[in-house]
């Protein structure tokens, strides 16, 4: 039976998010809506990440398996044009190794935050960016970030409907830089909790609005409590930009971490 993995593209406005739910358009059941009507196949779309309702993706990944082969192309020519006209699009297929998991063969997942600091709502990009018209310290939230890196337990930006085994992670990046009006806040690590990456941009939000300073974040990731920390994010602003693999040999699943 071939496994095919996906690279994804989708606007999460107006969805509910990655994952199927009952009463809600969901990107998995759009995708599996759209393999069933070129394949007659019920299958399973696994994506590497349960993004939540709002949030996009520049290079979302899923796989699925199919009872018969058929060329890649073919699959992603297929989808695509049964995924019309949901803004949901999938930018390459790929055959995978038998046991490649989308999910637990992901070596690092890497997230974009973008806010819009200018008076100006915004136009163009309604509903893809966190619109904040007062001023923002960029440099003060950069440095703030780096008390974030490394292994913590990150109880304090965790949603209370997070289902993840340990609270524990390691950051491997958190980096913000300003581009003109915009602030963007660039997050890598192997997996993150529910709701992470934007409650850490809430409270780098305060550190760029002179309300908190450095050790008042790190005093807020010490408390290990939701409370202790700043507002989490509209999930507008945020993008799954891209998922890492190791090599074709070492893209097995790794159902312990």
């Amino acid at each position: 039976m071939p496994r095919f993995k996906l690279t994804i593209e989708y606007d999460g406005t107006g969805l509910a998010g990655w994952q199927r739910q009952d009463g809600s358009l969901s990107v998995q059941e759009c995708l599996e809506e759209a393999v069933f009507r070129f394949a007659a196949e019920h299958v399973a779309v696994v994506g590497a990440g349960r993004t939540d309702a709002g949030v996009h993706a520049l290079g979302q990944v899923a796989h699925f398996d199919l009872a018969r082969d058929v060329a890649p192309d073919r699959v992603m020519a297929a989808i695509n044009f049964h995924l019309r006209p949901q803004p949901i699009v999938v930018l390459r297929a790929e055959p995978a190794v038998a046991d490649f998991h989308a999910r637990f063969s992901a070596t690092a997942r890497h997230y974009l935050y973008r806010i819009l600091n200018r008076r100006a709502p915004p136009t163009l990009d309604r509903d893809r960016v966190w619109w904040l018209p007062g001023d923002l310290d960029a440099e003060a939230m950069a440095a703030a970030a780096a008390v974030l890196h490394g292994r913590h337990d990150f109880t304090t930006f965790r949603a209370s409907a997070c289902q993840a085994r340990s609270p524990v992670k390691t950051l491997d990046r958190l980096a913000v830089r300003r581009e003109g009006d915009e602030i963007r806040v660039e997050a890598s690590a192997r997996s993150f909790l529910h709701n992470q990456v934007r409650a850490m941009v809430g409270s780098l939000k305060l550190v760029g609005e002179g309300k908190w300073r450095k050790a008042d974040l790190a005093q807020a990731l010490a408390a290990q409590d939701r409370s202790a920390g700043g507002p989490t994010a509209p999930a507008a602003g945020l993008y799954l930009v891209r998922v890492d693999y190791g090599s074709a040999a070492n893209q097995r699943s790794n159902i312990s971490e």
